[in-house]
């Protein structure tokens, strides 16, 4: 029996695309070990780790984490993982962090979520919250019954200041810049697979059936038409 090659896989789009919803179902369908940078630096900071110290005094000086440090991160949390497939999520954020990882390993699929900006523009900026609860409203498909106010206690309902218009404009610019020569440098090594639309529950079949060609699918339920 041949075993098949382990998968190499890395999710990417810009804020507000689904990310964190795709993964999740990887996940729970193909049994993969998914690896977030965003979550690695969080519990980095939080444990104070000499990494966690060092990425936490540029993110307060409201710099970007340099490429080395993020790199060195995340490789060394994917030497235990050399077992299994694996989705990382976050990484690599520029051509230099891509060119870092192709050395220690040969990434096979960069699934990539095309989602327009204007249509994350209008999902992220419908979002607003509780402060105290943090339930989360958005005005588009679960909005309060009066408008800015919390449907329980009838306090008033905030705004993040990630999900204001002028901040999600800003972030999306930046990823665009960033991420962009990223994208090529998968799509020159011919392992890009972009999924295009506005909606998640319909990209999602289209990813689903990808993998499928890939990995062993390891739960059915729900699989294609999740709720």
């Amino acid at each position: 029996m041949v075993v098949p090659p382990l998968l190499r896989a890395v999710i990417m789009g810009p804020p507000g695309s689904g990310k964190g919803t795709v993964s999740a179902r990887i996940i729970k369908h193909f049994g993969v070990k998914h690896l977030s940078s965003g979550d690695l630096l969080r519990d980095n900071m939080q444990k104070k780790t000499e990494v966690g110290i060092l990425a936490k005094s540029y993110i307060d000086q409201g710099q970007l984490i340099p490429d080395h440090i993020m790199t060195q991160l995340m490789l060394n949390e994917l030497k235990g993982l050399d077992q299994y497939n694996w989705l990382l999520d976050g990484f690599p954020r520029t051509v230099a962090q891509a060119e870092a990882l192709d050395k220690e390993c040969h990434i096979d699929t960069v699934i990539d979520l095309d989602v327009p900006f204007e249509t994350i523009k209008c999902r992220l900026t419908a979002r607003w919250i509780h402060p105290a609860s943090g339930r989360v409203y958005n005005l588009e498909f679960s909005p309060p019954k009066v408008q800015g106010i919390d449907d329980i206690t009838g306090e008033p309902l905030v705004q993040r200041d990630d999900d204001k218009p002028e901040t999600v404009s800003k972030r999306l610019q930046a990823y665009d810049a960033q991420t962009k020569p990223v994208l090529e440098y998968y799509r020159k090594k011919g392992v890009l697979k972009s999924f295009s639309g506005t909606e998640t529950n319909k990209i999602w079949p289209h990813i689903y059936a990808f993998l499928q060609t890939k990995l062993p699918v390891v739960s059915q339920k729900d699989a294609a038409n999740p709720r």
